[in-house]
């Protein structure tokens, strides 16, 4: 199973960004995908999940500013993340904790 995570990037405080996590070699249909921060020195963060029938999951942080979905035709789960803080900097993994697999990550920096 591969996970291709993208759309990270830098922007100020107040912004957003749209993550994507491409899926391949797992049956898309099946499986809940969870995003997670990861910031230097700190210990791996859960911020949303989905399940695989599409119910949502958030953090306290992310609850009324992110919102996680996916497109079953595209096999990507997504996760929109608005009024960003600094706090949200890190690197975002997709993870699939149903089958081990994990992604490489795509660095968000929001600067204040």
């Amino acid at each position: 199973v591969q996970l291709q995570a993208s759309g990270g990037g830098s922007v100020q405080a107040g912004g957003s960004l749209r993550l994507s996590c491409k899926v391949i070699g797992a049956n898309f249909r099946l499986i809940p995908v969870t995003w997670y921060r990861q910031a230097p020195g700190e210990e791996r963060v859960l911020v949303a999940s989905i399940s695989s029938d599409g119910a949502p999951n958030y953090s306290d942080s992310a609850k009324g500013r992110f919102t996680i979905s996916r497109n079953y035709a595209w096999r990507t789960a997504y996760l929109q993340m608005d009024n960003l803080t600094p706090e949200d900097t890190g690197v975002y993994h997709c993870s699939v904790d149903t089958l081990g697999a994990w992604g490489q990550g795509t660095q968000v920096t929001v600067s204040s």
